[in-house]
């Protein structure tokens, strides 16, 4: 099948539907590094054109990939749905955007269509939506999660508290830990990235996060950040693990270059939920993603970073996990080069990561060599919000001292809470209430009431 249209007195000719694709993304750096971008501004409407006229039929009737025996290509294919499909089957992509942003089309209507969109169809549609297209339909998609509290809430915004160390050291991570709680940060999760990954390090980290969240009697969950086989190993040694972590990507050959597979992810997810460690639910499994890193690991096969994104997507979901994110800025200007690009896959990412059924949250970050700065990080923060965002990621300072990225800070959490109304998850906005962090109008208080003396001993005890 051709994919072609004139503008003006040029013909454009797209030879397959992953260059059609391709030529459709918004600009960024990382297509440009692949060579699979438009060649311009006009080349990129071009396709667009044909992309919104195109049948979403079309998307069921080829491996886009194109890659023999990718088990991910395989799963997208198994578990799609007909029925579910049915009701948008005589659409064209740009017939989908229509629907889509239609007051008709409720949470409810969005929730029933999740198992008859593939992540192509999902990519596609994003590429012709502005950024207040993307802003909207996110803002009627509702995905509920459960562990120890609930998330996804209509109204509400999580954070994950990130107490990073650039060792490993159990008092760092304690105070920051502290820090973040003192704000109101970590009702999606206290998660810290180790330095190292050996299974005793893993065991000492869950076991103090585990500690922490026990003596302050936390209604949040924890999860150390370590590779999902050294969280297997130390499942078999009864840690008091809450969340298994994962980084994914849209190829099996980018997986393989993360040391996992579908198989792998499976064996950890059971072994988590036989822990049966849930109190209000069993959401046990948090995945991260981000653009560009199926090129950085060469296993692209050409497909644009946006698309092969939301493939990953389709992993996830797999797992019913408690949280998504994407890494947004995370791996450098290499992939998205300024604060344009990153605000513009923050908010695609989001849109396609909760329209698929994913409890999607974003880590608004950059490197500090792109080209962008916090300002940029206020107005995609600010974006997210009114997106409906399921959560954001907060570091003491906005800088990360072990993976030297800037984040967003737990200050962004109040300004988020009280300037935006997102409250956090209801059992942990009653347990800041009860602790004297927030009154009982969620504003926060400058009398901390939380015991100094059990903040000491927890940090004496690491």
């Amino acid at each position: 099948m051709s994919y072609s249209t004139t503008v003006g007195q040029t013909r454009y000719h797209f030879k397959t539907l992953k260059e059609l694709l391709a030529k459709a993304s918004p600009e960024r750096s990382g297509d440009e590094l692949a060579g699979v971008a438009a060649d311009g501004p006009v080349e990129r409407l071009a396709a667009q054109i044909v992309l919104a006229d195109l049948p979403l039929r079309a998307f069921l009737q080829e491996d886009i990939l194109g890659i023999d025996g990718d088990e991910i290509t395989d799963l997208i294919f198994s578990r799609h749905d007909p029925l579910a499909f049915a009701p948008i089957a005589h659409l064209t992509v740009g017939e989908f955007r229509e629907w889509l942003l239609a007051p008709t089309t409720t949470t409810e209507v969005l929730t029933r269509l999740r198992p008859g969109l593939t992540p192509e169809m999902v990519a596609a549609v994003s590429k012709i939506m502005r950024l207040q297209d993307l802003i909207a339909v996110a803002a009627k998609c509702r995905i509920v999660t459960k562990l120890h509290n609930t998330l996804g809430l209509e109204g509400r915004m999580a954070t994950r508290n990130q107490p990073n160390s650039p060792t490993d050291d159990s008092r760092g991570i304690l105070a920051s830990a502290i820090d973040g709680l003192m704000m109101g940060a970590g009702d999606a999760m206290i998660g810290v990235n180790p330095a190292t990954d050996t299974v005793e390090d893993y065991i000492r980290v869950v076991s103090l996060l585990d500690k922490l969240c026990q003596t302050l009697e936390i209604p949040t969950q924890h999860c150390c950040l370590g590779h999902v086989t050294v969280a297997i190993k130390a499942m078999e040694q009864n840690a008091p693990i809450d969340l298994v972590f994962q980084s994914i990507a849209g190829s099996q050959k980018a997986n393989e270059g993360f040391g996992i597979n579908l198989s792998t992810l499976r064996e950890a997810h059971e072994a988590a939920l036989a822990l049966n460690r849930g109190t209000v639910g069993n959401n046990v499994m948090y995945f991260e993603t981000g653009q560009g890193a199926a090129l950085s690991a060469n296993a692209h096969f050409g497909m644009d970073q946006q698309t092969i994104e939301t493939r990953a997507y389709a992993v996830a979901r797999e797992f019913q996990p408690l949280l998504v994110n994407t890494v947004v800025g995370f791996i450098g200007p290499e992939y998205l080069f300024n604060g344009k690009q990153i605000i513009r896959a923050g908010l695609e990412d989001h849109f396609c990561g909760k329209l698929f059924g994913l409890p999607m949250g974003v880590d608004v970050c950059y490197t500090n060599h792109a080209d962008a700065d916090q300002q940029d990080m206020d107005n995609l923060l600010v974006s997210l919000s009114a997106a409906g965002v399921t959560f954001v990621i907060c570091v003491p300072g906005s800088d990360d001292i072990m993976l030297n990225y800037q984040s967003l800070s737990s200050h962004d959490a109040i300004f988020v809470r009280e300037t935006l109304g997102r409250p956090p998850a209801p059992e942990f906005a009653a347990w800041m209430v009860k602790n004297g962090i927030t009154d009982p109008q969620g504003q926060m208080r400058d009398d901390l009431l939380l015991n100094k003396h059990t903040l000491m001993a927890l940090t004496e005890a690491a």
